[in-house]
């Protein structure tokens, strides 16, 4: 589904991401751990073409280095970016319509009924405005919005930052329903998270990737994680 091969992204003189090379297969959920600074969000950008970059970038086996950001976004790649960007003088529901826009006739997408069956609270919210949602609330029109673009894979840039424990939790319980019908790309510093949501992980640090496993192996290897996530990898915050 996506391969990324030889990624590099440069911010003048900084390296953000060096050489790194990881698949996600369709059907698959990864994740890509890290602390603050090792180059995953700049990741996530290069692969929805947001920032320039070198090496490639493969979807559904064809090469996208060079495609628009909104291409990418009509082909079902769809990115989740941190800090959840809602339309803050649009409605809840006004927010989720504007995702349509990416769907390009794909008829295998989520319905807004689906969207408010996954997130209850929004049906409850949805003439509510954009500026009035707390950052669960945001979290979940973002995620939603992402969904009813019909994405075949969709890339998710820290879903918990900022969310306490029970939203954050609510949050992790509707990725692992919505993995069983997409496949997803997730950037998290919440290790448990993660791997609860994940069933294999790539390890990232000072932009380059160090460690990939299968989530049951990770679980098993906390002082190994701890090296590279410090408290991350065997605390609970976010």
């Amino acid at each position: 589904m996506l391969r990324i091969e030889d990624l590099w992204v440069r911010y003048g003189t900084t390296e953000a991401v060096r050489g790194i090379t990881v698949e996600v297969a369709a059907g698959e959920a990864v994740a890509l751990l890290g602390p603050n600074g090792a180059g995953k969000t700049s990741t996530l950008r290069a692969i929805s073409r947001l920032i320039a970059s070198g090496g490639k970038v493969f979807f559904d086996g064809a090469d996208i280095t060079g495609t628009a950001p909104e291409e990418v976004a009509r082909r079902g790649l769809i990115h989740v970016p941190e800090g959840r960007h809602v339309f803050p003088d649009l409605s809840v529901h006004e927010n989720l319509q504007i995702g349509t826009t990416a769907r390009r006739g794909r008829k295998d997408g989520y319905s807004f009924d689906d969207v408010y069956d996954l997130f209850p609270m929004l049906a409850r919210l949805r003439d509510r405005l954009g500026y009035m949602l707390s950052g669960g609330e945001q979290q979940m029109v973002a995620l939603g919005r992402a969904l009813v673009g019909a994405p075949r894979l969709l890339l998710v840039d820290e879903p918990s930052l900022g969310l306490a424990p029970i939203v954050a939790d609510a949050v992790a319980d509707a990725l692992i329903q919505i993995r069983s019908r997409t496949a997803l790309f997730v950037v998290e510093q919440n290790v448990h998270l993660a791997l609860r949501v994940c069933g294999r992980a790539a390890v990232m640090s000072n932009g380059v990737i160090v460690l990939q496993a299968g989530a049951a192996e990770l679980h098993d290897r906390d002082a190994l994680l701890s090296t590279y996530l410090g408290q991350q990898a065997t605390g609970t915050g976010a």
